[in-house]
């Protein structure tokens, strides 16, 4: 088995990894190596023809391959070294990476420093466990998104979506243009979990029917899918009697949420969070396995491309400083938040220097306040026209904050009228 050494390697050449590939060079690595298992870069941006990439990143409204494209010339123009069709078989905690490639066959890197940036999968059928039948025509939205974008194939004419996440929202679109008839996106909470521009783009544009709280509660069909029953659903999320419904169709697509590739970390790596799926991390992107870190929708997934990048060039940058052991920060800060908030990303502070801290609620508000407070004091405070739990809020934290204030951090939401 062939063994070398390397500076930084990053698991994973999607958005995320090329990103923190070029972050990583610009503060002054060189010694890089990008794994990536598909046959090219991109990740899951090759299949995103759609456009609305790039507004916050290269203020231009770009499709998913051009923005893919963007990182892949920079990587290649840099000279960055990356190796496709490359999966990576496991991380040990001394930074070994251990990997198969039809080109090197099995090898093993000895790393300084280890982003992992895989990404996340969809939620099958088999995770929801939805009674009925097992016939063909039921696909999750990202597999018929690379069906009908990238083989050309149509995966069914009547078409409903279970599950108002982007992807799914995109697809009830793309599938309408293409000339099904999508009778209906179907959600089981009382609210989107996709992004209101997508909502209004996507379904209000086309008239394509949105139908919160209601759930498929049997599929029908032997060879092929003929139909779906609907139910509707209370706040407990329990069928409703006479809130049922049935709907013909010959395909079903799930967009019922996606899941942070997290395996390479699961199995007692680094310290996982129950919440986002993903890894503990500090505001480096660093988790509890020293100089490992992790970016992207692996850690916990976001709503637009352009923050992968960004948060991505934080891993980059921090990655290099300890591929170069530079020093570290010695605090030790932790984020807690209250209970309208479902979770927040960094978990802690270990460097006093300005800090995102991401965070996305539990339910829809309106008019709240979104409150920080540091080791007891409030340093911030911001009123919200809307918060949704299918968008990804920020709140930002100065080293000034930290430095003049002792104690953990503090996220709230306060609630309209209270």
């Amino acid at each position: 088995m062939r063994r070398f050494e390397c500076r930084l390697v990053i698991v994973g050449g999607g958005p995320a990894g090329m990103s923190a590939a070029v972050a990583a060079y610009e503060a002054g690595e060189r010694d890089i190596l990008i794994l990536e298992r598909e046959h090219t870069l991109g990740g899951i941006l090759t299949q995103c023809i759609h456009n609305g990439f790039g507004l916050h990143r290269f203020g231009e409204e770009l499709t998913g391959p051009e923005y893919a494209y963007r990182y892949e010339k920079s990587v290649k123009e840099l000279g960055i070294k990356y190796y496709t069709d490359c999966t990576v078989t496991g991380i040990s905690s001394d930074r070994t990476v251990s990997a198969v490639s039809a080109e090197e066959g099995m090898f093993k890197i000895q790393a300084g420093a280890v982003i992992v940036a895989t990404g996340c999968r969809e939620r099958p059928r088999g995770a929801l466990n939805i009674p009925g039948t097992r016939p063909s025509g039921v696909y999750t939205a990202g597999t018929a998104q690379k069906f009908v974008n990238i083989k050309g194939y149509m995966p069914g004419k009547e078409i409903v979506i279970l599950g108002s996440g982007d992807i799914g929202l995109i697809m009830a679109r793309r599938m309408t243009l293409e000339g099904a008839t999508v009778r209906a996106v179907l959600e089981i909470m009382p609210y989107s979990s996709g992004l209101a521009r997508n909502i209004e783009q996507c379904l209000n544009d086309y008239g394509i029917p949105l139908y919160l709280s209601h759930t498929v509660s049997e599929i029908h069909g032997k060879e092929r899918i003929e139909g779906v029953s609907v139910v509707r659903v209370d706040e407990n999320r329990r069928p409703v009697p006479g809130g049922e419904m049935y709907i013909p169709c010959d395909t079903l697509l799930l967009s019922c949420g996606l899941i942070p590739e997290n395996e390479l970390a699961s199995g007692g790596l680094a310290m996982c969070d129950v919440t986002t799926g993903g890894c503990i991390v500090d505001q480096d992107r660093e988790s509890s396995a020293e100089g490992i870190f992790f970016c992207g929708n692996v850690l916990h997934v976001h709503d637009l491309v352009d923050y992968v990048s960004e948060e991505a060039a934080i891993a980059g940058r921090a990655a290099a400083a300890f591929a170069r052991g530079d020093k570290r920060g010695d605090v030790n800060i932790s984020v807690h938040f209250d209970k309208n908030i479902r979770y927040c990303v960094p978990q802690k502070i270990t460097s006093l220097k300005d800090t995102d801290i991401y965070f996305r609620v539990k339910d829809v508000h309106r008019g709240a306040t979104v409150c920080v407070n540091v080791g007891g004091r409030v340093v911030s405070e911001q009123k919200k026209i809307r918060l949704a739990p299918g968008e990804m809020e920020t709140v930002h934290i100065t080293e000034r904050m930290l430095a003049e204030n002792t104690g953990d951090i503090t996220v709230s939401v306060i609630p309209s009228g209270v």
